[in-house]
């Protein structure tokens, strides 16, 4: 078992991974699966430190990831602030692999029970009461 940083050769099986989550209808508000092509520019996207994309690998093969997003990305206030998701294959859920990706995601974070001067307002810095983590 090993969490890594995910490279171009892991989207195929991270699309699988994704598309399993879609047909659930659980997961996320995705309604429509994704061919590899269609996702080439969200990987991309995540290809930067702040944001990353890590996968989980079970004897090389990748059977889960992870990654962070800004949350409400574009709001100027909110952009010390992300989000963290993370999908796992079907035929590995229910065995520990995403109490592990979490505990991992909150190694990289610092938690805390609400959002602490995460607003910037030009220079005015203001609190949520949200449950959240600050990355």
């Amino acid at each position: 078992m090993s969490i890594r940083l995910a490279e171009y050769k892991d989207l195929e099986q991270m699309v699988k991974i994704y598309n399993q989550a879609i047909e659930t209808h659980r997961c996320t508000a995705d309604m429509d699966t994704f061919s590899v092509e269609e996702r080439i520019s969200w990987f991309e996207e995540y290809q930067c430190l702040e944001y990353p994309l890590y996968v989980y690998e079970i004897d090389n093969k990748v059977v889960g990831y992870l990654h962070f997003t800004g949350y409400r990305k574009g709001r100027r206030a909110m952009r010390y602030t992300a989000e963290i998701s993370y999908y796992i294959h079907n035929d590995y859920q229910g065995q520990g692999i995403g109490t592990k990706m979490m505990e991992f995601a909150l190694e990289k974070s610092k938690e805390w029970g609400y959002l602490p001067e995460v607003a910037d307002f030009d220079g005015e810095v203001c609190s949520h009461l949200y449950y959240g983590l600050k990355i």
